[in-house]
């Protein structure tokens, strides 16, 4: 029976594992000779309007979830210590009691659902929720304190101004923060930027759905349609039809778009695996919007826009806060690093520079997240005629262009050590799939016409090292398979991704380094 078929759940994890076998697949020869899709004017215009990042409302909240924790405490810290004076014997009791309350009040206010984008709006409307919230905190507090018959130990003027004192607090702030939404709202700093995939009447249905949810923070920023203005009309609901599915490819990566939403039906299997072949390389959530379908779901399968059922293809991997834990992994072990290697790369910076002559910094241009150009830095490990900036012709064993410094180097794999910086810019991650030069081929082929899924693994910031180097395929690609295995590697890293992963990759390298067997 087919997997879309209205009597089964629908089964959004196969769906990922079959597109995702693609990256092994290879391309066919007319494939391979296919250039890019270029944008016209008009997708183009629109997809300039949408060059700046934005602020995710999953950022945005949790932000506010952590100043609300932070304020109650320091506000309840400043009442103590003016007034109560406690001796450094009692300080930490009133620090767990401080901790305690600010914590257990977020998490009322959390269950209260006080943490939502409309109730961040309509804080008029939500502050008997978030006073009761805090006022069930310090219920709480007090009946802790009753049971374990200490009271009377602490002051209740202490109790009573840190409760009144967080009131006030939390009124002006949600009176500020739901002007702030609004303003946010407006100019698009917190906004949700969506294409819809798919025209006609269950486009023009889907929209005005979007539309009509209140306080939406979805910006529908086109429609794309491989199909013509005979079944596909060039403006639907008021939002032009700006291009194909091809050239959707280079429009989300230049409008930075957040969500690509199918509004197909179910039952066009072939169609939608069809266009997710060639939009699953993109870092965004790939939904299928479910809100005319009369299926029944899992609930794991599916999440809202609004009110709106959307089934969950595509994740878009390490956002949020994910990418934050893994910044600031970056920035420590980066700078750990520097303060253990900088010897190693002193003496390596004066190697090359006094045995031969040219830079001692070599910067290659390779890929880098979202298929962006990157300038990637290495200590220069070729005679500087006889470098190969566009690394068309790669190194091979015994390669005259290497320097003699620049062989132990490569091997060492000491070269790479500059990449430390582009780490520190943000460019690089210390972990994740290897960087490679724009033009890198194998056998007169670039790698993207190899391996049909090859772009996928941009989803991600490009890494110092990776889960593929410590499994053995790191130095030359001299043929097709050691890129497809390098992909393949490459995409279960950012499927599996965690930071325990990334902790396990950073203490193998150097033990996996050991084995210098392809490095030249």
């Amino acid at each position: 029976m087919n997997q879309f078929d209205g009597t089964e759940s629908f089964d959004a994890e196969a769906l990922r594992k079959k597109v995702s076998t693609i990256a092994t697949i290879d391309r066919e020869a007319t494939q391979a000779e296919k250039a890019p899709a270029g944008l016209n004017p008009l997708a183009r215009q629109i997809a300039l309007q949408f060059r700046a990042d934005t602020y995710s409302p999953a950022m945005m909240i949790g932000l506010i979830r952590l100043l609300d924790f932070c304020a109650l405490f320091a506000i309840g810290y400043a009442i103590n210590t003016q007034y109560v004076g406690p001796s450094l014997a009692d300080l930490p009791v009133y620090i767990a009691i401080l901790t305690g309350g600010s914590a257990f009040a977020v998490i009322t206010m959390q269950l209260a659902d006080a943490y939502q984008v409309p109730a961040l709006r309509a804080w008029l409307r939500m502050m008997p929720r978030i006073l009761g919230a805090w006022t069930g905190a310090f219920g709480v507090i007090a009946l802790t304190l009753f049971f374990l018959k200490s009271g009377h130990l602490y002051s209740r003027v202490w109790v009573g101004g840190w409760f009144a004192a967080g009131v006030l607090f939390l009124v002006a702030e949600r009176a500020f923060i739901a002007y702030s939404v609004k303003h946010w709202s407006r100019n698009g700093t917190m906004e949700r930027r969506a294409v819809i995939i798919g025209g006609g009447a269950p486009a023009k249905e889907l929209i005005r759905t979007i539309e009509h949810q209140p306080d939406n923070d979805i910006r529908i920023c086109g429609i794309f349609d491989d199909r013509d203005e005979r079944r596909s009309p060039n403006v639907i609901a008021g939002y032009p039809k700006l291009g194909t599915v091809d050239e959707l490819v280079e429009f989300a990566r230049m409008a930075r778009i957040d969500m690509l939403i199918f509004s197909l039906p179910l039952t066009a299997e072939d169609r939608i695996l069809t266009l997710l072949r060639k939009l699953w390389v993109l870092p965004v959530d790939i939904r299928l919007a479910a809100h005319a379908n009369n299926l029944r779901f899992r609930p794991r399968s599916y999440s809202h826009v609004g009110k709106v059922p959307m089934l969950d293809i595509f994740d878009k991997p390490i956002a949020d806060w994910d990418s934050v834990a893994k910044r600031c992994f970056d920035v420590f072990f980066s700078l750990v690093a520097l303060a253990m290697l900088w010897p190693v790369m002193l003496g390596a910076a004066v190697a090359v520079k006094l045995t031969s002559p040219g830079p001692i910094i070599f910067k290659q241009k390779r890929h880098g997240f979202n298929n962006e150009i990157i300038e990637v830095y290495k200590f220069r490990s070729m005679y500087t005629h006889l470098s190969d900036p566009t690394a068309r012709n790669a190194v091979t064993k015994g390669d005259p262009r290497v320097t003699p410094v620049g062989r132990f180097l490569r091997k060492s794999s000491i070269d790479e050590l500059p990449q430390i910086f582009n780490v520190l810019k943000g460019e690089l991650s210390l972990v994740g799939p290897r960087p490679h030069a724009v033009h890198a081929q194998t056998q007169d082929r670039i790698y993207s016409d190899v391996v049909e899924g090859y772009f996928a693994r941009h989803r991600v910031k490009p890494g110092v090292t990776g889960w593929a180097q410590i499994n053995g395929w790191r130095g030359e690609v001299d043929n097709d398979e050691k890129i497809r295995f390098r992909t393949a590697f490459d995409l279960y890293y950012i499927e599996n991704w965690s930071l325990f992963l990334d902790l396990k990759i950073l203490f193998l390298t150097p033990m996996r380094l050991l084995n210098t067997e392809n490095a030249y």
